[in-house]
């Protein structure tokens, strides 16, 4: 049998099991908006997002936590092997009407419990180099 994702044996603290980036555009805020059924209009209305103090339109916090665990569900084979996902959330994802906005994701890990067959993976989730997800951690199982 073939075994897919991480394993225990070989995994090291500071170790990088995956980096991504993913691109936001305006079609990207009104899909997930359709999908989730938050219609905020701070999420696809320049004026709105004006009105209340904001420096542009923002993406979804929950679009943002979401697309920041893919790739340790991706590096781990399977999403039923997180068994936890904190974030804590810092910065707004400004999406720029004509550019839209690049989000970088690093997962490294950040602990590894052998007892619990388990691994704390740390995310650095980034916008033009600013950190937009903080204390950003995922527990995974591990083979």
């Amino acid at each position: 049998m073939q075994h897919t994702g991480l394993e225990l044996d070989g995994l090291a603290v500071g170790q990088v099991v995956a980096e991504k980036d993913y691109h936001f555009s305006r079609d990207t805020l009104v899909r997930y908006a359709g999908a989730s059924g938050d219609f905020n209009p701070i999420h696809y209305r320049d004026d709105v997002a004006a009105s209340v103090g904001l420096p542009g339109v923002l993406a979804h916090g929950m679009l943002t936590m979401g697309v920041a665990v893919q790739p340790v569900v991706e590096a781990v084979g399977d999403p039923g092997r997180v068994t936890d996902y904190q974030v804590r959330f810092t910065r707004p994802v400004v999406v720029d009407p004509q550019n839209g906005v690049d989000v970088s994701v690093m997962a490294k890990v950040g602990a590894i419990l052998a007892e619990e067959s388990s691994a704390r993976i740390d995310l650095v989730v980034t916008v033009g180099g600013t950190t937009v997800l903080g204390k950003a951690q995922v527990r995974v199982l591990l083979r």
